[in-house]
């Protein structure tokens, strides 16, 4: 983290780790932080907030994956539907564009997430009625607390009624709030198989001679089902393979991910300022068997994408991970085909 401030001149970040079959958090990390030893002489009393439980924001593109889930598990796509991209799309009387405003042609939904296409999403909201967008951003927990064992968690109600826009945005990860607690959870269903765990801080109490352990809470429902997060799984390796989430790339590991450039919405008024954004990536590995899940979310850093942002982090964070539980590779780098 004080590597991205230095590096990006970032105005705050958080990263989490945690091991998405059982949702024990191994690392959480804030920044601005302060010193320990010193506490009562710091003056801003926001750095004493834990961001990653207490903080809401808007998510972007990390939000796509929820929707090609949803979008798969509903019957409506497979990885290889298509559609064409003109480079925006009218929902009622608003125009929605993609990031630079480019445009793609025709895609598929894999190119989709590669390729992180606003319109791509939008186009699979419009397959699934509002209720059930809502229902299954219900199942993922973005409308509820995780109950982690943290003081003072918040969370937003996204009771989204309003008019078809409203949906077509929160698909691209826009005007819809979350914490980056909650996006992990609801992404550790993707990595996992289809299960809502519950993230917990806490490995085991110890009293004297007796040792309990804390039990993973892992629900009973499967959100999606393991064949849907496996061919999502498959498209978020595309995104590190051959997409925006590249520079990931570990030679020797196959790594899912997704990057994420959002809009920050402005604190007493309708809109979005027009210089500032959260990027972020959120990945696991190995891609086949998630070992770990991280998010690096970094607040405005002065880059234009989280391709040159948090990627890079993250990239560092999974190899140092590897080497450190010397996990083994998917493949022999000089025997690929």
């Amino acid at each position: 983290m004080k590597e991205a401030q230095k590096n990006l001149n970032i105005d705050s970040g958080q990263i989490l780790v945690l091991k998405p079959d059982t949702g024990r958090i191994l690392a959480m990390a804030n920044l601005p932080s302060f010193d320990l030893n010193s506490y009562s002489k710091e003056k801003n009393l926001d750095i004493f907030q834990n961001s990653v439980v207490q903080k809401i924001f808007e998510p972007g593109s990390i939000m796509k994956p929820f929707i090609m889930s949803i979008g798969i598990n509903e019957g409506k796509i497979t990885p290889n539907t298509t559609y064409i991209d003109a480079g925006f799309v009218k929902v009622g009387p608003v125009t929605i564009y993609n990031f630079d405003r480019r445009k793609w042609g025709e895609q598929t939904m894999a190119g989709v997430l590669e390729k992180s296409i606003n319109t791509g999403a939008v186009f699979v909201s419009q397959l699934i009625s509002h209720q059930t967008f809502l229902n299954y951003l219900n199942k993922f927990g973005f409308s509820e607390k995780t109950g982690i064992e943290l003081q003072g968690e918040v969370s937003s109600k996204n009771d989204i009624t309003g008019p078809d826009v409203e949906f077509a945005t929160v698909s691209f990860g826009q005007g819809i709030g979350v914490t980056p607690i909650q996006i992990v959870r609801g992404f550790c269903a993707i990595a996992n198989g289809g299960k809502l765990v519950k993230p917990y801080i806490v490995e085991k109490i110890v009293k004297g001679e007796k040792e309990t352990n804390t039990t993973p809470q892992i629900s009973n429902e499967q959100i999606i089902s393991t064949k849907t997060a496996s061919q999502v799984t498959t498209m978020l390796t595309g995104v590190v393979e051959n997409g925006f989430g590249k520079g990931a790339k570990i030679p020797g590991y196959y790594l899912a991910g997704k990057t994420g450039t959002a809009e920050v919405p402005f604190e007493d008024k309708k809109g979005y300022y027009p210089d500032k954004t959260i990027q972020t990536f959120i990945g696991f590995g190995p891609a086949l068997n998630p070992q770990f899940l991280i998010l690096v979310k970094l607040d405005n850093p002065k880059v234009q994408s989280s391709s040159l942002s948090a990627v890079p982090v993250f990239k560092k964070l999974a190899q140092y991970i590897i080497n450190y539980w010397q996990i083994p590779p998917d493949y022999d780098i000089n025997n690929k085909q």
